[in-house]
């Protein structure tokens, strides 16, 4: 076969270009060149130059194809040899695959931190000046399925988790036709190393007692054995839940949804007082201060016509919401609300917003569980429960 002679060192040129801004003028002769280079490799694939007759020949032309290169500081449009076997790929393009990778990787992120679909496509246009649709940027996010089913699946068996706080929040799903309200349950856990852990993402129709028992059977396939407590609301159909399926463990009803429950029913300008009287109850830090002051406000206002539905509620409720105090006092600022899950719930509701509705579960459980893994990340850094390992 007749060998071509290239002066340019072409590696040397892509190296170049690949840490360079090229303008308009450049970006064309760099076209031009990496035109020919991949020209040059058919060649030597087939092993014959064009219209060359040989014996050597391995294989023989198939015209070009057109596709992009995204670089740094723009696209370049190539034309790409192909064979007829098929199996010819060029080389220039391995050099820039990484280009294409940060900018595949580039739009799940904005996605993942709430930018829409609309605004990721136009951003991309202006700084690579290669435009992507909305459902080019929906179908690259989904390569993020396999990755949070794995973590959603993962086996919880390697810690025992002594403590786990549950809640629900709702989103909106697209279904046959018609937009339906969905329930997020969500949980977290505190292994015996003090540590937390985003334990469990489920999505169902609604909170029920077999929604919830279905989402705990989830969690114990995994290896979740039954904890000392369990932190929630007072939703009726989880309490019942937690009940059958873990047996041996304390429920803690979170104080702030159980004030909040109370203080409601109280006139909203009256009875400052019997307000701060309620509050101080759940402010100390004795188990028998506690009871002393819950006996006392009953007592005090017994007779007060507008505070008997929150004198029937302190009555039910007060020892499900003082079941921290059974812990380390040191412990009961974790223990006492589900505040942390709060927290993770308006992160999740940030990113949710953007989308309004979700066009499927799966979809809701890519951006959601996504969202989770970056916190469940950021928690590996830092102990929750400090030494927590050295007392347990």
């Amino acid at each position: 076969m007749t060998q071509l002679n290239i002066t340019i060192d072409l590696e040397e040129l892509k190296a170049k270009v690949e840490n360079s801004s090229l303008e308009s003028p450049v970006k064309a002769s760099l076209t031009l060149i990496l035109n020919s280079l991949m020209e040059k490799e058919r060649d030597e694939y087939i092993n014959a130059l064009s219209h060359e007759r040989t014996n050597d020949r391995k294989g023989y032309r198939n015209g070009y194809y057109e596709r992009q290169l995204v670089t740094g500081a723009g696209s370049l449009k190539l034309n790409v040899p192909r064979t007829r076997d098929g199996a010819f790929s060029p080389s220039a393009f391995k050099r820039y695959e990484r280009y294409d990778q940060a900018l595949v990787l580039s739009m799940m992120e904005m996605v993942i931190n709430g930018v829409s679909t609309r605004k990721v496509s136009k951003i991309v246009e202006e700084l690579c000046g290669k435009k992507v649709s909305k459902s080019f940027v929906s179908e690259i996010t989904k390569s993020l399925d396999p990755i949070v089913n794995e973590w959603k699946n993962r086996p919880l068996n390697a810690y025992y988790f002594s403590y786990i706080y549950v809640d629900a929040m709702y989103i909106k799903v697209r279904e046959d036709n018609k937009v339906v309200s969905k329930a997020v349950y969500i949980a977290c856990g505190v292994n015996e190393k003090g540590y937390r852990e985003i334990i469990g993402i489920q999505i169902d129709y609604k909170e029920s007692t077999e929604a919830w028992s279905k989402f705990f059977e989830h969690l114990k396939s995994r290896g979740i054995q039954s904890p000392k407590m369990i932190i929630s609301d007072a939703h009726a159909g989880l309490v019942r839940a937690i009940e059958e399926s873990f047996l041996g463990t304390s429920w803690q009803r979170c104080v702030v949804h159980y004030l909040r429950n109370m203080t409601d029913t109280m006139p909203k300008k009256k009875l400052i007082e019997a307000r701060e009287d309620l509050k101080a109850i759940f402010r100390t830090s004795r188990l028998t201060h506690a009871r002393e002051l819950k006996d006392k406000f009953i007592n005090n206002y017994q007779d007060t016509k507008s505070l008997q539905k929150v004198i029937e509620k302190l009555d039910i409720g007060f020892e499900d919401a003082m079941q921290f105090h059974s812990q380390k006092a040191k412990y009961h600022k974790h223990l006492r609300t589900t505040n942390m899950l709060e927290r993770v719930n308006r992160e999740i509701r940030r990113r949710e917003r953007v989308i309004s509705i979700f066009p499927n579960d799966q979809s809701a459980i890519r951006t959601i569980g996504s969202v989770l893994m970056d916190i469940d990340e950021d928690w590996e850094k830092k102990q929750y429960f400090k030494g927590f390992d050295e007392v347990e």
